[in-house]
Parts: structure tokens; C-alpha cells; sequence
């Protein structure tokens, strides 16, 4: 749990990351990523000059997100559709990528049994970077990834994990 004065989002996120303690940078990342093997590679990598060279850094951190890396990150993600509970920093930045994933009743409708095709399929929540896809594009996703099997899914998962998390951060050293 951070500590109460960590910021999360900043003015100047990046100076704050850069001179915040180990553990405290980490705790900066996880809203962006919850996988302890990143959060560290990037902590551990500071002082960054500029966000790019953070950004640039952070999408090649900790490669390879491993099964147990990706279930447990994905153990706080929303389904898609679904607003995301409490107030915290992820639970905000979900809500805002889930923005554009409204629509018609019957594309929520199939969303939702897609979201549970794919729970029973895969053992985990289909997980896609929905910020700036209509629900439409998100369900044509959904529905071509249910024909994958567990080897093609596992690195599509991990890449949008890591587009999310990409995203995030950019969200945070912009605010």
C-alpha cells in the first residue's frame, strides 16, 4: 500500500518520481502496471532526464511478462464494460480508458457474454487497451481473440498489458 504522501498523479510527476524513495517510486508505478518485476526495473533505472526517455525505458522494462506476472495484474483490472470499483489511482485511470466503451444495449449485451466466453476460455479477464476503441472495435477483438489458443493469447495479453501501462504512465506525466 503507498504511503500517504506518495504522489500519484502530479504537476511534475517526473521530478517527484525521480527523487521519490525506491519503494516509493514503485508504488508510483503500480497504478500504471501492478507486476513488481517492472515497477522495479524502472525504479531501479532513475534519474530520467525527460518522459520520453522514462517512456521509452518503461516499454522495454522487465520483457517477457510472465503467466503469473500477467494473472496477477490483471486480478484488480475491470471487465470490459464494467465500471471500475473504488477510488484509487487505477480504478480512476480505467474509468477514464473505459470511456468510449458505451453503446448499444446489444453490443453491452454481447460484450458482457464475450467477457464471460472468454473468462471460462481463459481463466482471466479479456483485457484490451480500450481507450480510444468504440465498444464495436473492442467486441471485433474480442470475439477474434476467443479463436486463439492459450499460446497465441498469453503475448497478445501481455502487449496490451503493457500498451495500458505505457499509456498510463503518459497519462501521469502528463497531468
Amino acid at each position: 500500500m503507498p504511503s500517504e504522501d506518495v504522489p500519484t498523479e502530479a504537476p511534475d510527476f517526473l521530478a517527484a518520481f525521480n527523487t521519490a524513495s525506491r519503494r516509493d517510486a514503485e508504488e508510483m508505478l503500480r497504478p500504471c502496471a501492478d507486476i513488481p518485476r517492472w515497477c522495479n526495473e524502472v525504479a531501479a533505472a532513475r534519474p530520467f532526464a525527460t518522459p520520453g526517455e522514462l517512456l521509452s525505458f518503461a516499454e522495454l522494462a522487465a520483457p517477457d511478462f510472465t503467466e503469473a506476472e500477467i494473472d496477477a495484474a490483471l486480478a484488480h483490472h475491470p471487465r470490459i464494460g464494467d465500471s471500475p470499483k473504488g477510488s484509487g489511482a487505477e480504478a480512476r485511470l480505467s474509468r477514464r480508458e473505459q470511456e468510449s466503451v458505451s453503446g448499444l444495449e446489444e453490443i453491452q449485451d454481447r460484450l458482457q457474454a464475450g467477457n464471460r466466453a472468454y473468462e471460462d476460455r481463459f481463466g482471466r479477464v479479456f483485457l484490451i487497451r480500450a481507450a480510444g476503441r468504440s465498444a464495436e472495435d473492442i467486441l471485433a477483438v474480442l470475439e477474434e481473440r476467443l479463436q486463439h489458443n492459450d499460446t497465441e493469447e498469453l503475448p497478445v495479453v501481455a502487449a496490451q498489458l503493457r500498451d495500458i501501462a505505457i499509456l498510463r504512465l503518459e497519462g501521469l506525466l502528463n497531468a
